[in-house]
C-alpha cells in the first residue's frame, strides 16, 4: 500500500485553520473581537513568512491559554455547523486535483495536521480522506479543555504519527508522497521517498532546491461543489488573496475601534 500525507494550513486550504473559524467562534462567545483581529494580523503574517518553531510555539501556547474551560462538545459542534461555509471557500482546486490522482493510483489519503482534531477530522471528512492525523488536547472529567496537549502533530512527531500509522496499514513510505508549506514539516517530507513542498515558505524552497524535490504552487481556492477542471477554473492569486485578507483585517480593525 503506498499513500498520500497532507498537511493542511496552506497546503490543502488557503488559511490557517484555526484562524478560518475564528469569526465563529467569535460569534458563539468563545474569544473577544480583539483576538479575531490579532488572528487575522497573524495570519498575514504567516501568509507572507512562514512561521518557524519559536512562532508555532507561541501560537500553541496562545491558543491552549484561550482555549482552557471550552466544552469540546461545544467546539466541535461550531465546527459541524460552520464546515460548508467556512471550509469549502478556501480549499485549494489544484489539492483536490492532485487528491484525485492519488485515488486513481490506489494510494491512501491522509491529512497531517499541527490543528486540533476538532476541527481536522471534520474537513477531513468533508474530503472524504482515508485517515486523519491531528493535535489532541486534554480534556478533564467534564469534557473541557485544561489547557495542555495530550498530542502535539507538529514537526518530527508528525513523522513519528506517519510511521505508526504506516506500520498499522502497512504503507510503504518509500513509495508515499508528502505535501507541505513548511520548513518546520521537513519530518514528514524526509520519511517519503516522493517529497513535495508546496506554496514553501523560504527555508522550505531553499532546502527544496538543495535536495532536488519537487515544488508545487496551489493559488486556486474553489468551493467543492463548484470545482472545475484545471484548465476552466478560475485563476486566483495568492498575492491578490493576501491583498483581500489585508484589507478585511484593516476594515475589521476600524470597525472595532469605532465600537470600543
Amino acid at each position: 500500500m503506498e499513500a498520500a500525507f497532507f498537511d493542511l494550513d496552506k497546503t490543502v486550504i488557503a488559511s490557517a485553520s484555526m484562524v478560518a473559524f475564528g469569526r465563529r467562534f467569535y460569534d458563539a462567545g468563545l474569544i473577544s473581537r480583539r483576538t479575531v483581529v490579532r488572528g487575522l494580523w497573524g495570519q498575514l503574517v504567516y501568509l507572507h513568512l512562514g512561521a518557524s518553531e519559536e512562532k508555532l510555539t507561541r501560537m500553541r501556547e496562545t491558543v491552549l491559554a484561550l482555549s482552557r474551560g471550552w466544552d469540546k462538545g461545544r467546539v466541535s459542534s461550531i465546527v459541524e455547523d460552520a464546515l460548508t461555509s467556512v471550509v469549502e471557500p478556501i480549499i485549494y482546486a489544484e489539492a483536490l486535483e492532485v487528491m484525485a490522482e492519488h485515488r486513481r493510483a490506489g494510494r491512501r489519503i491522509v491529512i497531517v495536521s499541527a490543528s486540533p482534531e476538532e476541527i481536522v477530522n471534520p474537513i477531513g471528512r468533508l474530503l472524504d480522506v482515508d485517515d486523519v492525523l491531528a493535535s489532541r488536547a486534554q480534556i478533564d472529567l467534564d469534557g473541557r479543555y485544561t489547557g495542555e496537549m495530550a498530542f502535539y502533530a507538529y514537526g518530527p512527531f508528525k513523522a513519528e504519527a506517519m510511521l505508526d500509522l504506516a506500520q498499522r496499514r502497512d504503507i510503504d513510505l518509500d513509495h508515499s508522497w508528502a505535501y507541505s508549506d513548511s520548513y518546520t514539516d521537513l519530518p514528514m517530507l524526509e520519511i517519503v521517498g516522493h517529497p513535495v513542498a508546496v506554496n514553501a515558505d523560504r527555508p522550505l524552497a531553499k532546502a527544496a532546491r538543495d535536495r532536488g524535490w519537487e515544488v508545487r504552487s496551489f493559488a486556486r481556492p474553489v468551493r467543492l461543489r463548484d470545482r472545475l477542471p484545471a484548465h476552466t477554473a478560475p485563476a486566483t492569486g495568492v498575492a491578490a488573496g493576501v491583498a483581500a485578507l489585508g484589507l478585511g483585517a484593516a476594515l475589521w480593525w476600524r470597525s472595532t475601534r469605532r465600537l470600543s
